[in-house]
């Protein structure tokens, strides 16, 4: 495999990395103005020859196909819109830039001004993130990177990159990365840029971007980035008909399949489904039953709860309705439980009061945001309790019910045993000292309150003493084999988000363990089992069963949901730290019920929303919550597509204002905003409101072709339920319709001879019909915005239905209503008042440090930082680096006590939340563990020695295969973690000191 290229050409970098790291040997091969593809008229390079004869000379796609060999691609629709981006927006600014800085030696501000809004965008989508693309490098990086880096060494557009932190730091992680740093100094000669001048002088120069950067940017950038862009532009001539041609050629099937479908197609398209309660299973038909997650009734949602369920599950069913399915969607609050006990005594209420206050004020919110549910119920219910204690007696008759006995915290004052939140006091793993009875806050580890040192009721703040109570357990090992034949055949045949995947398949792969369902509390249902009844049972045995309770109180039919599995698909739509409850525990208690339960076909889980740099916290007033969205004055449908459009789906993401901004002025706005008005306007100005002839010219029917595309890769995104990736195909279609209208100028038409007239027509003509077929694609995003469209198209009932073709749905003659502009612009003052509101309490306590001690911390916060990079450079003992880590974390911690902030929670990902603090993601058992025992002498248990011994080489030959096959960095270092922890814990069961045997994880764990 050859690389040809000439000296100090920037592009090489991103072959010779992707090379590198896909770990595929090629020969490199300079040259100097030979012609080595034959068949393209200039001499573009670089080029790679994988086979003799053969060529890729794309940059791009060389890089991508590189990757590919070496199977490191790490999320294809991710990367492949990052590399269209690089190609069709950034390379093409920085390419003249480049040639003018270093090529000619020229300062150019016009051009470094062009580069700036791009820079921002990038700056937006890299906050808060180390990659593009995923937690690890990807061809998405090396591309962005392999354009950029010139800028970044060169000191070019100081200015623009000065203000881009996130950007300057993932270029230094992308630089610092051994690959890249070879693939640099290979071709820059030691990172000096002034090489690439001569290889910038020879090679052609890119055509400008098909699509007015500035003008995309137009919100927050004005009007002088506008004319830099202009004058980019006019630096060669470009084809207005360039987007009719795609890197994949328009087949002749498609055009005149396009072509039939548009014309016939709406005759033949089915009618939509009428919506009518009670809505219930169909012989025959495809049944989809969509659940979201429960929301806790305990406090307000934030934008992250929203997304991560009630929001997702709605676009999902929305779309169903759209494609003529029967579904059904419920969704209610989960209100039993510890959480809503401590609620109603901070407010004084009981917790009934609490119940119907939050309940009352969730549906509000889910009003609001036009959450579409066929029913909003909640779990306070005769219904619930009557079905909770069913499916309990037949798992007690079944024999899936154990007795035992726990451990658990008693406030003798109180005269109460204290539920995990009731109990508050030192983490026994990292000293925190407000650590929860079921978590702590600061590791983010999960614990047991017996574990708590200085425990106290939270109530009363008196010592409470360990006591013995008695309690019933699910025996989940008994259903395992059941579980385990449901979840293989519901992997191959459903739809589940790698997460879900992932997090059941831990549950599970070391088999599961009994798992309590009693709790010693007044507010839940209750245990009706002799013995037990003074107990109820635990929140999340009892509220998964919720979904059936709320379905009961929908219709008394409701049996025939969820007594219905071979026609019925249930979905359900949850947050990553849900997910155990609803793959594993849930299941397992209907399949040992053994009534015929439906059970989750698909799963669809979504990984965190932060809320900027941070996470949300009402406590702190950081971040929006639904009440407060209302009152920004900002439609609930801009909220929406912003969610959606950062949903995240593969990896954390975050809520930024100023990507907030930028979204609603350049998508909405000036993307889809515009195309629709214009081409409305232009109907109604030109053509009095009427609908003209539309006789398709090849250009017409290749722009079909385009939008059936867009349209086929939108169903197959959203089936499968990648809600964010349909959104880029909405926002494609727009942008095709504008640049459809662009190229045709129907304003200028309209003006000339009746033939040109006549085109004029059918160009506004047939952009009237994109945009009633982008009404219905929007519909389970923008519903109200859809509503809006259809209203100025005076658009038929029939329209909303979604079909496999771009159909004509307004007909030659059709009059539309009038047209208004469907967003408004905000402004950057609305944004920074809306950052200060929502950015929590800025008032300094009285314990707030003096500057000179805040000066102290930060520089020693810095120094400790650049030991801790240098340690990690040079491999030293893991011991080192935590003892390192430990004490920058201890720095950070006294910095931020110094500003008057609260300390960070070390070790906690940001922005970790879910249904609320109740329910973060348990431990794959419930089951009481005692706290670690000193290693004063052996256990003398000598089955547990053997079992850890076990262990101990199968994890080893774990690590030791995943650094053999160059695993993921990630999950070797989890990988060696659990290692060094099950050495530890063979140490102890041998008495043996665990520090000195494990030696901070260099020494091999010893055997016996």
């Amino acid at each position: 495999m050859k690389i040809y290229t000439d000296v100090g050409n920037f592009q090489t970098v991103k072959l010779l990395a992707a090379a590198a790291t896909a770990g595929v040997d090629v020969e490199v091969v300079v040259t100097i103005n030979a012609k080595v593809v034959p068949y393209l008229t200039c001499n573009k390079l670089p080029v790679l020859e994988p086979e003799r004869g053969e060529f890729i000379f794309s940059p791009n796609a060389a890089t991508r196909y590189l990757l590919s060999l070496g199977k490191k691609i790490v999320d294809e629709a991710g990367e492949k819109r990052w590399a269209e981006w690089e190609s069709s927006q950034l390379l093409p600014v920085v390419v003249p830039l480049l040639v003018s800085a270093v090529g000619q030696g020229k300062q150019d501000k016009t051009q470094e001004k062009t580069l700036q809004p791009l820079l921002k965008y990038l700056e937006a989508k890299l906050k808060g993130k180390k990659f593009l693309v995923g937690s690890r490098v990807s061809s998405a990086d090396i591309i962005v990177f392999g354009t950029l880096f010139p800028v970044l060494l060169g000191n070019l557009a100081k200015d623009s990159v000065k203000e881009c932190p996130s950007i300057q730091a993932w270029g230094q992680t992308v630089a610092d990365l051994t690959q890249v740093e070879g693939a640099l100094r290979q071709v820059t000669e030691g990172g000096n840029v002034q090489s690439l001048k001569v290889s910038l002088l020879a090679q052609p120069v890119p055509p400008p971007a098909n699509i007015d950067t500035a003008k995309l940017y137009k919100g927050t950038q004005g009007p002088k980035a506008e004319g830099a862009q202009q004058a980019a532009k006019s630096a060669a001539p470009v084809d207005e008909f360039q987007f009719l041609q795609p890197e994949k050629t328009i087949t002749a099937e498609e055009l005149a399949t396009g072509e039939k479908s548009f014309l016939s197609g709406a005759s033949t398209s089915p009618k939509p489904r009428l919506r009518k309660h009670p809505i219930l299973p169909c012989e025959g038909e495809k049944n989809i039953f969509i659940t979201s997650a429960l929301p806790y009734v305990n406090n307000v949602p934030h934008l992250g709860n929203i997304i991560g369920c009630v929001l997702s599950g709605d676009v999902f069913s929305r779309f169903c309705r759209l494609r003529n399915r029967n579904v059904l969607y419920v969704c209610g609050t989960d209100e039993y439980g510890t959480a809503t006990e401590t609620k109603a005594m901070e407010e004084g209420l009981t917790p009934q009061q609490i119940c119907d206050k939050y309940n009352k004020l969730h549906a509000e919110i889910y009003q609001w945001l036009n959450i579409d549910f066929d029913y909003f119920g909640r779990t306070t219910t005769k219904e619930q309790t009557e079905i909770a204690q069913d499916i309990f007696w037949k798992l007690y008759n079944q024999g899936f019910i154990l007795k035992d006995s726990v451990d658990q915290l008693q406030c003798q004052k109180c005269v109460r045993f204290l539920a995990d939140r009731f109990v508050e006091g030192t983490c026994p793993l990292c000293g925190y000292d407000d650590a929860r009875g079921d978590q702590c806050d600061g590791c983010g580890k999960l614990i047991n309150a017996v574990e708590l040192k200085k425990p106290k009721c939270k109530i009363c703040s008196s010592t409470p003493v360990i006591k013995t109570s008695q309690h019933l357990f699910l025996d989940l090992p008994k259903v395992e084999p059941q579980l385990r034949q449901h979840l293989d055949r519901v992997f191959e045949t459903g739809t589940w988000t790698h997460n879900a995947q992932v997090i059941t398949s831990s549950w599970i792969r070391d088999g599961l363990k009994p798992r309590c369902i009693s709790r010693d509390l007044k507010w839940g249902t209750p245990v009706p089992l002799e013995g037990y009844t003074d107990k109820v049972f635990y929140v999340w045995f009892d509220a998964p069963i919720g979904y059936i309770s709320i379905t009961a109180n929908y219709t008394k039919e409701w049996k025939k949901w969820w007594k219905n599995p071979d026609k019925v698909e249930m979905y359900n739509f949850l947050g990553k730290d849900n997910v155990p409850f609803h793959s594993v525990i849930f299941p397992c208690t209907l399949l040992g019920a053994d009534d015929n339960y439906t059970i989750v076909n698909s799963m669809v889980a979504t990984e965190y929303l932060n809320y900027e740099d941070g996470k949300f916290s009402k406590s702190r007033g950081v971040g929006v919550f639904g009440d407060q969205a209302r009152d920004t004055g900002i439609a609930p449908d801009v909220y929406r597509f912003y969610l959606l459009y950062v949903r995240p789906e593969s990896q954390d993401s975050a809520f930024s204002w100023d990507d907030f901004l930028l979204k609603n002025n350049s998508e909405l706005l000036n993307n889809i905003g515009n195309f629709i008005n214009r081409a409305l306007m232009f109907v109604s100005n030109c053509f009095e409101g009427t609908i003209q002839d539309m006789n398709l010219s090849q250009e017409d029917k290749k722009l079909i072709a385009l939008v059936n595309r867009e349209l086929a890769t939108y169903v197959d995104n959203m089936e499968s339920v990648r809600l964010r990736d349909s959104i880029r195909n909405i926002l494609s279609i727009s942008r095709l319709g504008n640049q459809y209208m662009q190229a045709n100028k129907p304003w200028v038409l309209a003006k000339g001879t009746p033939q040109e007239r006549a085109r004029s027509g059918c160009v506004v003509s047939l952009s009237a019909n994109i945009a009633c077929l982008l009404s219905v694609l929007l519909q389970p995003y923008l519903p109200v915005t859809s509503g809006i469209i259809q209203e100025q198209l005076n658009a038929p009932a029939d329209c909303n239905i979604i079909v496999s073709n771009f159909t004509c749905q307004l007909k030659s003659g059709h009059k539309i209503g009038k047209p208004s502009p469907l967003f408004q612009k905000i402004e950057a003052s609305k944004i920074e008042e809306l950052k200060q509101r929502f950015a929590g309490a800025q008032s300094k306590p009285a314990s707030a440090a003096s500057p000179e001690e805040i000066e102290r911390l930060t520089q020693e916060v810095a120094k400790q930082g650049n030991e801790v990079r240098e340690l990690k450079g040079q491999k030293a003992e893991k011991a080192l680096i935590e003892a390192a880590v430990n004490k920058l974390l201890d720095l950070k911690k006294q910095l931020t006590k110094a500003q008057g902030g609260e300390p960070p929670a070390a070790g906690k990902k940001k922005g970790k939340q879910g249904k609320g603090d109740a329910k973060s993601t348990p431990a794959p058992a419930a089951t009481p563990t005692p706290a670690t025992p000193t290693p004063a002498k052996p256990s003398g248990d000598q089955g547990e020695i053997d079992r850890l011994t076990e262990q101990v080489s199968a994890q080893g030959t774990v690590v030791r295969e995943l650094k053999t096959q160059k695993g993921d960095k990630v999950a070797i270092d989890a990988a060696v973690a659990k290692l060094l922890d099950l050495k530890r814990q063979l140490a102890v069961a041998q008495g043996l000191d665990p520090d000195q045997t494990v030696g901070g994880g260099k020494k091999k764990g010893k055997k016996k």
